[in-house]
């Protein structure tokens, strides 16, 4: 007989995974108490690298069943997701996300909709990067310097390079300007040979 389990997460401390315990309650599932892991990690975190959800993976067979409330409580990332949900495949579990109508994720309707969010995560992620570089250009275009501002004024990393040059050393600089010893290094390589 196929075992229920409940994977439930949230990101902060200050959170609670209460309401996901109770969601899948009443969406029908009967998941004991001491099948529910339920953990406090960011989502940014992959599935495998959690602790809780590695005891989890070491505690499921073949035929059991794997019931999270939403897509994201496995992670952030679609490929993450999907990796995970193929693992779990792979190892005869069933993975039902309450958020898509309790469907099966490793069933063929399951896995034509997990192809469908990757999908769409892919042109979502596409599109980021093409505004991204367009805002950058523009900007560059506008004149704006791009990147951190300098630590340093430009007189003050002439002075640093002349010094450098005539054996002051790197962390008596570092001190005098309060900054960073890699800060005096990286002006003297923007400085080139």
């Amino acid at each position: 007989m196929a075992r229920a389990f409940a994977y439930c997460r949230v990101s902060t401390a200050d959170q609670t995974t209460d309401n996901q315990v109770r969601e899948i309650e009443a969406a029908g599932f009967a998941v004991d108490a001491k099948r529910v892991v339920t953990e406090t990690v960011s989502g940014s975190v992959a599935a495998m690298e959690r602790k809780g959800f590695a005891k989890l993976l070491d505690r499921l067979e073949s035929g059991d069943v794997l019931i999270v409330t939403k897509l994201d409580r496995l992670g952030r990332n679609a490929m993450d997701v999907r990796g995970t949900v193929e693992r779990l495949a792979a190892d005869g579990v069933k993975v039902h996300c309450l958020a898509l109508g309790g469907i099966d994720l490793t069933s063929p309707a399951g896995k034509m909709t997990m192809g469908v969010i990757n999908a769409v995560a892919e042109f979502e992620r596409d599109l980021l990067i093409e505004r991204t570089q367009s805002g950058l250009a523009r900007a560059k275009a506008a004149g704006k310097v791009l990147g951190r501002k300098q630590a340093l004024s430009q007189s003050q990393q002439e002075d640093v390079r002349r010094r450098r040059a005539a054996g002051v050393s790197l962390g008596t600089l570092a001190k005098e300007y309060g900054v960073s010893r890699s800060s005096i290094q990286r002006i003297e390589q923007r400085a080139g040979p």
